[in-house]
């Protein structure tokens, strides 16, 4: 299971760190930007799962932001926006925003939203067949998810137990992220971990077949997977 990747567009940072903070003790990796370069450095680098983006932007509007977003890519936007009056509210709607908050507003609503947004989203592209990333490189390493096939650096492909193919799977949908032995246990429905060291042992039993270096252990948390992941469609 991948945790949900937010990023927040917000020029105001006790604002913006507000949010962070409140999303992330709800289980959300959360990436801040406050302004247009920021968060296209962000999009480019790697998968979000959902854009909160503040209507002004200093001397930038991020409706026209919203809209260059929505020209290239599917991800749902939620606008944010102290503006709450109905033309405010379509501005955002006809350039593609998924949702609109208008500040100030309880946590748990903006909580609420997310979640309701994400949901939708989740279910329109189980619909509408989205695209299903295959191939995953990372380090010089690559996985295939067509045939469950994982190839070295070198070229040799590297047998895992069905075990081991899902722990790695759960890793490359959460690059760079600490996730807790709980975490992972969720992911891989290992109601065993709770007995013992098991997710331990399959880590081990992972890193003794591919790069050790890529999984590192975070005392007092978990592991981190350690390498950024490409993913593409072939």
């Amino acid at each position: 299971m991948s945790l949900h990747k937010l990023l927040v567009v917000e020029d105001d940072t006790e604002m913006a760190a507000m949010m962070a903070e409140y999303l992330q003790r709800h289980g959300f990796h959360v990436t801040r930007a406050s302004g247009r370069a920021e968060a296209i450095e962000a999009l480019t680098a790697g998968r979000v799962d959902l854009i909160l983006l503040d209507v002004s932007l200093g001397e930038d509007s991020g409706v026209d932001f919203c809209a260059d977003i929505r020209a290239t890519q599917e991800v749902p936007i939620i606008m944010v926006s102290a503006l709450s009056a109905d033309h405010q509210r379509m501005a955002g709607y006809e350039v593609g925003a998924d949702d609109y908050i208008a500040k100030p507003f309880n946590p748990e609503l903006l909580l609420a939203r997310v979640r309701a947004v994400l949901r939708r989203a989740h279910r329109a592209s189980s619909l509408n067949h989205r695209r299903r990333d295959t191939m995953h490189r990372f380090a010089g390493w690559c996985y295939d998810a067509r045939g469950d096939a994982v190839t070295a650096p070198g070229g040799w492909q590297v047998a895992l137990s069905a075990r081991e193919t899902a722990l790695l799977r759960v890793f490359l949908a959460n690059p760079l992220i600490p996730l807790t032995r709980e975490e992972i246990a969720e992911a891989l429905d290992a109601e065993e971990a709770a007995e013992g060291r098991a997710i331990d042992m399959l880590v081990n039993r992972l890193r003794h077949k591919i790069d050790a270096a890529l999984i590192r252990t975070e005392r007092g948390i978990g592991y981190v997977f350690t390498a950024e992941v490409i993913r593409s469609d072939a």
